[in-house]
């Protein structure tokens, strides 16, 4: 049985492995990278590293990254997703995404699997076609194909918005 420790380093090593390879998937769609899912900012660093010339912007509750791992002003937005992510796309001005990476998981599989319900038809209104979507958790919406991905030990999931 793997440890916890064992468990973490197979997920942040296939999180940083969906991420390089949604980075090649929309090298020349323009628009911005969205964060669904701040937490401590480990992967907001990583974003900001593969796309250097991209808006990113992060979406949680609440603030729990350090400054340095952290969007500053109206890229950090803070808040239930629910209310935040409609909102999103009444700002100005308004480019579609073409990356979304939904890092939400816990340990309470059953909630995150009724999150994943709601929060995909979040997204994909969001999402410029082309895009791809990256995720912690399954989700579905009616324009994403599945992509095919080698996960090696810890279960992640891409689509591309048809």
């Amino acid at each position: 049985m793997d440890s916890r420790l064992d468990r973490m380093i197979a997920r942040l090593v296939t999180q940083r492995r969906a991420l390089e390879r949604a980075a090649e998937e929309i090298r020349g769609l323009p628009g911005p990278v969205l964060e669904i899912g701040l937490g401590k900012g480990r992967t907001y660093s990583h974003l900001r590293k593969l796309f250097p010339e991209r808006e990113i912007v992060a979406f949680d509750r609440d603030l729990h990254a350090p400054p340095d791992a952290a969007p500053a002003g109206a890229d950090l937005v803070l808040g239930d997703f629910r209310d935040t992510l409609p909102a999103f796309s009444g700002r100005a001005p308004w480019v579609p995404a073409a990356l979304a990476h939904a890092d939400f998981g816990s340990e309470d599989r059953a909630r995150d699997a009724a999150q994943a319900g709601w929060l995909a038809g979040l997204i994909d209104r969001l999402m410029a076609p082309g895009g791809i979507i990256i995720s912690d958790r399954p989700m579905q919406a009616a324009r994403w194909t599945a992509l095919p991905f080698d996960t090696e030990g810890w279960p992640y999931f891409l689509w591309r918005v048809g």
